[in-house]
C-alpha cells in the first residue's frame, strides 16, 4: 500500500489532516512532528508523498527537501505552510518542491493539490498563483539573456549605465543625490549577481552590454 507522511510540529494539524486523507486516500499515513524524525521515515519507510511544514523543529521543511534532493530520493515535497512569501516560495520551487499549499485554506485544497502532484504537476495554492508567473517571466527572460543583465534592478541598470559613462562614484553619488557608500553597495551587488571580480571587471562588462540598458 502506497504511503504518506505528514510532518508537523502541531499535533491537531497532524491529526486532523491523517482523519481526512485516511477516509479519502487509499494511503497508508505516516507522522513526524519533527523535521528529523519526517527525514528517517522518509528514508526508513519510502512514502510516495511528504507534506512538510516548512518550520519544524530540528530540521525545518527546506532542510528535509534539500537533503531529499541531495540523496535523489524518489519522493513528491509538498510544504503546507503559514508562508505568503514570494522568495520562499522561489525558493521552495529552486528545491523541487511540487506543491506549495497555504495553511489557512481548506482540507479540499490538499486533497487537490496531493491529486496534481501524483498526475507528475505542480500545485500551488490560487492566492499565490502570481509568484509562479513572475518567476517564470524572470526565468524565461534569463534564458534568453546570457549577460545576466534581468538579474538586475532597474536602479542597478541605472548604476550600471552611469559606470558604462566613466562617471566616477563621487559623480555618481552627486547625480543620483546618494551618498557613496551606497554607491559603493550598489556596486558591489551588481558584482555579485553578474560573477564578477577584478579591479575593472565591472567597468569592462558595461561598456561592453552598454547597449543592452
Amino acid at each position: 500500500m502506497n504511503k504518506l507522511l505528514i510532518a508537523d510540529d502541531h499535533g491537531l494539524i497532524r491529526k486532523g489532516l491523517r482523519q481526512v486523507l485516511e477516509a479519502e486516500t487509499g494511503f497508508t499515513i505516516l507522522e513526524a512532528e519533527n523535521g528529523e524524525q519526517a527525514l528517517d521515515l522518509i528514508r526508513n519507510e519510502e512514502p510516495e508523498i511528504a507534506i512538510l511544514d516548512i518550520e519544524m523543529p530540528k530540521f525545518s521543511g527546506f532542510d528535509v527537501a534539500k537533503q531529499i534532493q541531495k540523496e535523489s530520493i524518489n519522493i513528491d515535497v509538498i510544504f503546507l505552510t503559514m508562508f505568503k512569501d514570494e522568495s520562499i516560495f522561489n525558493k521552495s520551487m529552486d528545491i523541487g518542491v511540487k506543491g506549495y499549499v497555504l495553511k489557512e485554506n481548506t482540507v479540499s485544497e490538499i486533497m487537490s493539490c496531493i491529486q496534481t502532484v501524483l498526475k507528475g504537476n505542480y500545485y500551488l495554492s490560487p492566492e499565490i498563483s502570481d509568484f509562479l508567473i513572475k518567476r517564470n517571466s524572470r526565468l524565461a527572460s534569463s534564458a534568453t539573456d546570457k549577460s545576466g543583465i534581468s538579474l538586475l534592478t532597474p536602479s542597478e541598470k541605472n548604476m550600471l549605465k552611469m559606470v558604462a559613462m566613466m562617471k566616477t562614484n563621487q559623480e555618481i553619488s552627486e547625480d543620483l543625490n546618494i551618498s557613496i557608500k551606497t554607491v559603493q553597495n550598489h556596486r558591489s551587488n551588481i558584482c555579485s549577481k553578474l560573477d564578477l571580480s577584478g579591479a575593472h571587471a565591472l567597468l569592462k562588462f558595461a561598456v561592453e552590454q552598454s547597449s543592452k540598458f
